[in-house]
């Protein structure tokens, strides 16, 4: 076990071992509540976390296989810790959160000027123009996981020679924008969309010119098939450290160390969430129905079949401010953004019955 506080040496994160374990659009006067959420009117009211909290969160992390725990707020690493194993070089699985960082490049392309989030797929996948729903699908909704596409967890075999012709054919099973249905398939679909938007471009270097360079982060894993097609639903494996700077991205309203890398404008759009599900935007889990919410475990939520999780009232934490954000990953792989704290949280960890709102809690002084 190992636990840096602020003000300690921490050695450069320069090698990296292998881990040991396999690894409908809102209308607007939602969006603008969301916005207004995400950034809030005043933070004179910012609370320190302290690092007797961070050590109590940190215990209670181990206790759940946790390996890695890092803490930043206003800009400094307060506090880290290793366990059971980790390492502040060792890269390890974030599984699902690779979603956002995809979620990211759609919206640098957005930048780009190749689509807007409304446009219809079937402008771009035309094979769809004559299917009666799937010729209604927006990009948002790809993004939202809305389109009403089945989640298709299959597109994850390694043995899948091309994926992206695989999920563009998949079915339809509910009405755009009507159901939120969890699963690789819309990320799939989008990656394809983006390599005919690029016109003959490399989609995993625009993905690495836009996001990942510019972040400082290289050596990514894209899983990906025969046809050299990524896996945007997951596969990145980063340290603690590394899964910081996306949340530094989304504190610095998409600068990043002084770089604007996506407008915050267009950044603001993953942070709305869907008729279907308030709590998903853009790759990013919110946790905006704190006041009144009813707290849940997202990942067992999603082990149910789509049609019976109900998302309507569904929250990360009530006692965690509603402008948090969160990019997750199976197996409680977190990275917790909240911007009315200026604070960064990564938690890294193996399976095990693991609480997203006790350890948020025990973070933040909040627990009884």
């Amino acid at each position: 076990m190992r636990t840096l506080l602020s003000g300690e040496h921490r050695p450069p994160a320069c090698a990296f071992r292998q881990p040991v374990r396999n690894a409908i659009p809102v209308p607007g006067r939602q969006l603008f509540i969301a916005l207004l959420i995400y950034f809030p009117l005043s933070t004179s009211a910012q609370a320190d976390i302290s690092a007797a909290d961070c050590s109590r969160a940190a215990k209670y992390s181990e206790s759940k296989r946790g390996v890695s725990m890092l803490v930043m707020q206003n800009g400094r690493t307060i506090f880290e810790h290793y366990a059971n194993g980790g390492s502040a070089r060792e890269r390890w699985p974030i599984f699902s959160g690779t979603k956002s960082f995809w979620g990211i490049a759609a919206l640098a392309a957005a930048r780009d000027g190749l689509f807007k989030l409304d446009d219809p797929v079937s402008d771009t996948i035309t094979e769809w123009k004559s299917d009666p729903r799937k010729s209604q699908i927006t990009i948002r909704q790809l993004l939202n996981q809305t389109d009403g596409i089945e989640g298709a967890s299959r597109l994850q075999r390694a043995s899948i020679r091309d994926r992206n012709v695989m999920a563009i054919r998949l079915q339809d099973v509910a009405e755009p924008g009507a159901a939120f249905i969890y699963g690789p398939s819309h990320l799939q679909i989008f990656s394809e969309l983006l390599r005919r938007k690029l016109r003959g471009r490399d989609v995993i270097s625009y993905f690495e010119g836009r996001v990942s360079n510019r972040l400082g982060l290289g050596r990514l894993n894209y899983k990906k098939d025969a046809r050299g097609n990524p896996l945007p639903a997951t596969g990145f494996e980063l340290t603690a450290r590394e899964w910081r700077q996306l949340g530094e991205l989304v504190l610095g309203h998409g600068s990043y160390h002084g770089r604007q890398i996506i407008p915050a404008a267009i950044l603001r759009e993953a942070f709305a969430g869907s008729q279907a599900n308030p709590s998903y935007g853009l790759t990013f889990w919110l946790n905006t129905q704190a006041s009144n919410g009813r707290e849940a475990d997202m990942e067992r939520m999603l082990d149910l079949p789509w049609q019976n999780a109900q998302w309507s009232n569904a929250c990360i934490c009530r006692d965690a401010p509603a402008d948090m954000v969160v990019a997750l990953g199976s197996g409680y792989q977190r990275l917790f953004v909240i911007p009315s704290l200026e604070a960064i949280i990564v938690r890294q960890g193996s399976s095990a019955k693991f609480s997203d709102a006790h350890f948020l809690r025990l973070l933040l002084g909040r627990s009884q």
